[in-house]
């Protein structure tokens, strides 16, 4: 009976093929490499000048800011924070005068001797701290005077962060508009005067002043929820001593 030799193919050439697609492989990838590299090194060098033009491009325009600041902003600063000083005089004088206190508000507001008041400060260096800060005092002022649409004007260009002085110009504001009877608009304010910043003096204090405002205008559901947060979280402050009956009067008014 004839048999069937199986033929197989040496072992060593099959390693000798994938040896040499191996070296194919890695030879192809470097040449990739090396064709990458060398269109980076020709980008680089046809691009050098508007590389370079763009990096001094960049360091001027650092240093002109650090030169800004130093020479511009830091002068204007001091400039302004040096002319507070006068009409700030005026204003707290004003704040314990028994009588002419609109007469010492008008000097700090419109300054006098050559010295600027809030109202120039606020003009001439409207960019800096102390300018900002010359807005709160002259809306302050203006409200004190009762010229309600001055303060409104002024306190709403006054921006702070302050824990204190952010949440008093909007509840100032607020006062202004309850004060020209335009209810609606100080509730808005007072409602925005105490969420500007939780603290234990302002916060219950406009959450207060919202509720009265809330009771006015019959809005007896919201004046309930804002004396409530005043029950909830600041029971202490002046504004929760006598809490409950306010709570009481509003859950009872519908």
């Amino acid at each position: 009976m004839a048999t069937y030799k199986k033929k197989y193919k040496p072992e060593g050439k099959k390693e000798e093929n994938q040896i040499d697609e191996s070296e194919f492989e890695t030879a192809g990838v470097l040449n990739t490499l090396e064709e990458t590299a060398s269109r980076s090194e020709q980008w680089i060098e046809k691009n050098s000048k508007p590389l370079f033009y763009s990096l001094i491009t960049v360091v001027v325009i650092f240093l002109a800011y650090l030169g800004y600041n130093k020479y511009v902003v830091e002068p204007n600063e001091l400039a302004a924070s040096n002319e507070l000083a006068f009409p700030r005089n005026y204003f707290d004088e004003a704040a314990t005068a028994g009588s002419g206190i609109d007469s010492l508000l008008t000097l700090s507001l419109e300054g006098a001797d050559g010295n600027y008041g809030f109202l120039d400060i606020a003009d001439s260096y409207s960019g800096t701290d102390a300018g900002n800060l010359a807005n709160y005092y002259a809306g302050i002022s203006y409200l004190q005077m009762k010229q309600y649409d001055k303060a409104i004007e002024y306190l709403s260009k006054f921006d702070s962060d302050d824990e204190l002085l952010g949440p008093t110009a909007l509840g100032a504001i607020g006062d202004a508009f309850s004060d020209i009877d335009q209810q609606e608009d100080a509730l808005n304010y007072y409602e925005k005067a105490a969420n500007k910043k939780s603290n234990e003096f302002t916060t219950p204090l406009f959450l207060y002043k919202a509720g009265q405002t809330a009771m006015h205008l019959k809005e007896f559901d919201k004046a309930e929820k804002l004396f409530t947060q005043i029950k909830e979280n600041y029971s202490k402050s002046d504004q929760g001593k006598d809490i409950e009956k306010f709570i009481a009067a509003a859950k009872y008014a519908n």
